[in-house]
């Protein structure tokens, strides 16, 4: 995989998107009908996450960076 597009370097992917998703699905309130209540959840959910999971990740980000650059761009 071409390292721009690895999730081990995003930290979209390997950190918050499991926590937003699990949010954005969890309300049974209300179920996602369309598209747009589906990007209201998201908006709702994101702005109410904290900041602390945000520099969680980028702290785990730095981590792997580096682990990603002491393989020489190899597997770790």
């Amino acid at each position: 995989m071409w390292l721009p597009n690895s999730p081990d370097l995003n930290p979209i992917d390997y950190k918050i998107w499991g926590k937003i998703q699990q949010q954005v699905y969890h309300t049974v309130h209300t179920k996602v009908l369309d598209e747009n209540a589906l990007i209201q959840r998201l908006i709702d959910v994101w702005s109410g996450e904290e900041q602390s999971v945000v520099d969680d990740a980028t702290e785990q980000w730095r981590r792997r960076l580096h682990a990603c650059l002491r393989a020489t761009a190899g597997h770790f």
